[in-house]
């Protein structure tokens, strides 16, 4: 996309008219949303560094907020436990009887 029709995709979710956002990495970076509180990755980063970027504002300042991360592979499971090591969390597997 060019940097006109990322500007008006942007402007169209921070407005609320549009509810979802999809993005590469790269763009992750420089979103700054305050009222975000759902992110899905749907594979995580290669960089353990990078995962608090992928999520954002996402939780800070007092918000409540969710990521989740789909993990399929044994690769996944490798960097999921590095960003759990790396940020000394637990990051809790989702319930089997959420629908």
């Amino acid at each position: 996309m060019n940097q006109n029709t990322r500007d008006i995709i942007m402007r169209k979710f921070l407005s609320g008219s549009s509810r979802v956002l999809i993005t590469t990495d790269p763009l992750a970076r420089g979103i700054d949303v305050q009222q975000m509180s759902l992110v899905i990755n749907y594979d995580l980063p290669t960089q353990p560094e990078t995962y608090l970027h992928r999520i954002g504002r996402n939780g800070q300042f007092g918000r409540n907020g969710v990521a989740i991360n789909f993990v399929m592979t044994l690769d996944d499971e490798r960097m999921l436990g590095d960003i759990q090591k790396f940020y000394n969390v637990v990051v809790e597997e989702l319930p089997s009887n959420i629908c």
